[in-house]
């Protein structure tokens, strides 16, 4: 197999993941967010965020995958 492993970089916004994403999308061409992941009402306790607010934005920029 001749595939090259792609590396995913990370990038940590702590409670604005979902705005950072629409503005690098938005600036970028051929870019898109892909998935949204939102905290539910299980486990508030543990990570004390409301239910609804964003966990995980995963977006890609000209086709390079960042989470």
């Amino acid at each position: 197999m001749s595939s090259t492993p792609r590396i995913t970089p990370c990038l940590w916004f702590d409670t604005q993941a979902e705005d950072a994403a629409n503005f690098y999308t938005g600036i970028f061409k051929n870019s898109r967010i892909t998935n949204i992941g939102r905290y539910g009402e299980a486990g508030k306790e543990q990570h004390g965020r409301p239910p609804g607010s964003v966990m995980i934005v995963v977006f890609e920029l000209d086709s390079q995958s960042f989470t």
